[in-house]
């Protein structure tokens, strides 16, 4: 998300005249991310600020005692999650006693939920307003994939786990047609509750309004109390000084992370060689803290094992188990760093992976206390590390569970059989063609991996009552999932609040007032960038199949659309895996389109 105000640039603006009252003005566009992943030697006006970076300025806002604020939205692109965690802290402007007002052309879901934290909801005149329900929609392969010749053969320890019948099922199980079905009402809930509560209305009155502005005007969402006030943004000024009479906009405040790198577009050819060989052997940049600091570890992303990355095959981070463990080792050992906070959004993955991740967060808890922050999901894998925590923190948002595990692999003979490519194996050794890709496990086979999966399975529920203790296993187990609010009734998280209020939460537990927040891992190298900023490199040292990988997830994003792509990117990220993983704590990742 890019937060501008007349340029690139965020800016908020107060007011300099002494009888004129003070307004200020934001404009989000985009989305935000939860870190920044480059040094800041290349960050730019127009990179996406981080969370925090946008609800650490509209906490400074809270304190600047303006008259109003005015939050113009453009092409929204947060996850429930985040709108949850910037709408408190809008929360807490208004209760400092400076109202909010928000604009837009068009208001979907999303807009809704984030102006239900405003006094004052206003459209452009002719724009529109939509608010259907929620709607969801699950992908089932396992006819398409036999149509083609391939086999799908999957095991899952859990009923309602439900990783694998994407692929393995035509149809949901009972047990995992309950699981989604309670975890989507939960949503629901979520939803018309925090709409209906911001709006003013009651729930019979929100669904009301809903039956007729599934693509409203602005004039049929006044009726119904979607919005407030429908006008042309050329009259905004006018519009409010019915409110506020004479006031003035300043534009002194900037939000986001800045321009802070060298400006190549003013050297010349041999300054601008010079500064990019310095920066290259200059190294990573260093990220040592200097005083007391709490220390944000992200989990973003599918877990896998050995080195994270940026950007994998199928688009999207990963999260590996190796760069983890050298950031949690360089944590253990700095007196500086007082406390960890780690801040997780992943769908899990690697079981092996999540299990190294869960010991180098409990070697740091003997002697540094260790947090959890969910943001949008921490499930499977991404639970199993949470539960290393001593509280969690969720937004009622927030999806967490899946202790479940789920293992399989999908046999290609039938295909290659279709397209008569002869394929001949050969092996040698005991076992050598269980990972196969062309047949089916053997009976023995089966029982060897449910066997390990059976043991993976019993090492989790340990985790999970070691680190919850009283939780019921019989009500939380099995492959459920659920949403914030229902786990903390289950004991499965403490405290609804976003990563500012655990941070927030562990300074004052801890005695700190002047500290600093760093995150880890730190951001790429240039060296890493370079090779970031040039895939092509992968084709020309053989990798050309990865190449083709790629450009086959671009037309899977192109089938599936950009809305649902996010929501199952980091599945396939992890149950990629397979290939070398027959065991993984992932979670399905469901496609819902509200």
């Amino acid at each position: 998300m890019r937060i501008v105000m007349s340029g690139l640039a965020a800016t908020l603006c107060l007011a300099t005249g002494v009888d004129a009252a003070t307004v200020g003005y934001v404009e989000f566009e985009g989305g935000v991310v939860e870190r920044q992943m480059v040094s800041s030697l290349f960050m730019s006006d127009d990179m996406a600020p981080t969370l925090r970076d946008v609800t650490a300025t509209f906490d400074e806002v809270a304190g600047r005692g303006l008259d109003g604020l005015v939050i113009r939205l453009k092409d929204l692109a947060l996850t429930r999650g985040q709108i949850e965690e910037i709408g408190r802290s809008m929360d807490r402007i208004r209760e400092a006693g400076t109202p909010i007002h928000v604009f837009t052309e068009i208001y979907g879901p999303g807009e809704l939920l984030f102006a239900s934290h405003a006094d004052e909801v206003i459209v452009q005149a002719g724009g529109a307003v939509t608010l259907p329900g929620m709607y969801m929609q699950e992908m089932f392969l396992a006819d398409a994939l036999r149509w083609v010749g391939i086999e799908p053969d999957f095991i899952q320890i859990g009923d309602y786990k439900g990783a694998s019948e994407m692929m393995a099922n035509a149809e949901p199980s009972k047990a995992w047609d309950q699981n989604i079905n309670q975890l989507l009402d939960s949503m629901y809930a979520n939803m018309k509750g925090t709409i209906a509560d911001g709006r003013n209305m009651s729930e019979r009155q929100l669904e009301a309004a809903m039956e007729t502005c599934f693509l409203a005007s602005p004039e049929t969402a006044m009726k119904h109390g979607l919005v407030d006030a429908a006008i042309d943004r050329l009259d905004l000024n006018e519009h409010l000084e019915d409110r506020y009479g004479d006031f003035d906009w300043d534009r002194s405040i900037e939000l986001g992370p800045g321009s802070s790198g060298p400006d190549f577009a003013n050297m010349g050819l041999f300054e601008t060689f010079s500064t990019l060989m310095e920066m290259f052997s200059s190294g990573p940049a260093s990220l040592k803290p200097q005083r007391d600091t709490i220390a944000v570890v992200h989990i973003d992303g599918a877990i896998v094992d050995g080195e994270s990355s940026n950007g994998s095959l199928l688009g999207g981070a990963t999260v590996g188990s190796l760069t983890i463990r050298k950031a949690l080792k360089d944590l253990e050992t700095d007196n500086h760093v007082k406390g960890v906070i780690v801040r997780i959004n992943s769908p899990g993955g690697s079981a092996i992976a999540s299990e190294s991740i869960w010991r180098g967060l409990r070697r740091i808890a003997e002697d540094k206390p260790v947090w959890i922050s969910v943001g949008d999901m921490a499930a499977s894998g991404g639970y199993y590390i949470a539960v290393a925590g001593e509280k969690i923190y969720v937004n009622d948002t927030s999806i967490v569970g899946s202790i479940g595990v789920v293992g399989g692999k999908l046999a290609m003979r039938g295909l290659y059989e279709k397209l008569h490519i002869n394929v001949v194996s050969r092996t040698r050794g005991p076992r050598a063609g269980v990972m196969s890709p062309l047949d089916e496990w053997t009976a023995t086979e089966s029982a060897m991996v449910r066997d390990k999966m059976t043991e993976t399975y019993d090492l989790f529920v340990e985790r999970v009552k070691a680190g919850r203790r009283g939780i019921s296993i019989d009500k939380t187990a099995e492959g459920r999932l659920f949403t914030g609010d229902k786990a903390i009734a289950l004991n499965m998280a403490d405290k609804v609040g976003g990563i500012d209020d655990a941070i927030d939460d562990l300074a004052a537990d801890l005695g700190l007032t002047n500290y600093d927040v760093m995150d880890f891992p730190g951001p790429m190298s240039f060296e890493e960038m370079l090779s970031s900023m040039f895939p092509f490199a992968a084709v020309q040292s053989g990798n050309a199949p990865n190449t083709r990988l790629s450009e086959l997830a671009m037309l899977l994003r192109e089938v599936v659309g950009p809305e649902a792509w996010p929501a199952v990117q980091d599945n396939l990220n992890a149950l990629m895996q397979m290939r070398s993983e027959p065991v993984l704590l992932t979670s399905p990742r469901a496609l819902i389109i509200p």
